[in-house]
């Protein structure tokens, strides 16, 4: 199946075909050079969100820390935090980990400003994006295990003062990659029991590592995710070289975790295993909402600016935070769209 066989909103075939025709412009995305590439990929994520993804609402505070992290200031690890103005002191907060296959991505993509940006403003919380490292050169789990040293600096003596955190009001979100290093890094704190969060949020979550339903056979190609399997090694270090949470779908325990939203997009390779991990979410007696974006493909959520159903689904996340932070939105009316 292909993208020009299904009925898709016009704004996921208008951003498919500027991926092509950018991609032409960007030879080093196919690079065997990692550098090379994620280089590339920056560079064709920020030409899609200036066309495709709603700008930053200017009461937005947009600044960037660093800590030190797990092993001290030798790995220091950026935190990129979006406070809108008229927020409480001190403030519930969200701990955001990108996309990028486990292999690229950064906080500095202007998707990521834009999007976590308006997030802030239609939920009332802080949102604090985490530059977590990257595989190869730093596998499984190093990313999981800058995401919990993240959390805790932010609850720590010191993060209230620098990050004004409200430690009782903290929580996760990742996207694709990111949303299955958060689901991950939240079975660990959920056996540490030191850290309690509030909520998680996954966005087309890469819960597992293998193909996983028919969702996995039908949208393999051509669907963006065709160079899923080559990356899983990457971030692994090897061939199947870790713990029983890096695929937190194979889990045996997902039990007293934190009430959860799951977004999966109707059209993508990841859906059926977002969807079941939510089941098991359920029959684990967590509260869990899964939401499935309905003519959507992999990351099409980001398409604010040209597309309803993108406006709706970060709606529908924002909606989920307001009640699991207890807060309300810090924008009078919905940002309107801007018109093509």
């Amino acid at each position: 199946m292909s993208v020009e066989e299904l009925r898709l909103d016009p704004g996921i075939l208008a951003w498919a075909g500027r991926i092509e025709q950018h991609a032409e412009q960007l030879p080093a995305l196919r690079s065997s050079d990692v550098a090379l590439r994620r280089q590339a990929a920056r560079r064709l994520s920020d030409l899609l969100a200036e066309e495709f993804t709603e700008p930053a609402p200017p009461s937005v505070e947009i600044t960037t820390s660093w800590i030190d992290g797990p092993a001290g200031p030798a790995g220091p690890l950026e935190l990129r935090r979006y406070r809108p103005e008229g927020l409480p002191s001190p403030a519930p907060t969200q701990l955001a980990l990108h996309g990028g296959g486990f292999t690229s991505g950064t906080v500095h993509e202007l998707l990521n400003d834009r999007l976590l940006a308006a997030r802030a403003l239609a939920a009332g919380i802080q949102v604090v994006a985490l530059g977590y490292r990257l595989a190869p050169e730093h596998p499984y789990p190093a990313a999981v295990d800058d995401t919990i040293h993240a959390l805790r600096v932010l609850t720590s003596e010191a993060g209230p003062s620098r990050f004004d955190v409200d430690p009782g009001r903290l929580g996760i979100a990742g996207n694709s990659a990111g949303g299955g290093i958060a689901a991950s890094a939240v079975l660990h704190l959920r056996d540490s029991g030191d850290l309690p969060l509030v909520h998680q949020a996954l966005e087309v979550p890469a819960v597992s590592l293998t193909p996983s339903g028919d969702s996995a056979t039908r949208y393999a190609r051509g669907f963006g995710l065709d160079d899923a399997e080559a990356l899983v090694p990457l971030y692994l270090g090897g061939p199947r070289a870790a713990d029983a949470y890096a695929s937190p779908l194979e889990a045996d325990d997902l039990s007293d975790l934190p009430p959860t939203l799951i977004q999966v997009a109707e059209h993508d390779p990841l859906r059926d295993a977002g969807l079941a991990y939510g089941r098991r979410l359920v029959e684990a007696g967590v509260p869990t909402v899964t939401w499935i974006g309905r003519g959507h493909v992999h990351a099409s959520g980001g398409l604010t600016a040209v597309m309803a159903g993108a406006r709706e689904w970060q709606a529908v996340q924002a909606t989920a935070l307001r009640e699991a932070y207890g807060t309300n939105p810090l924008v009078p009316e919905p940002i309107q769209p801007r018109r093509r």
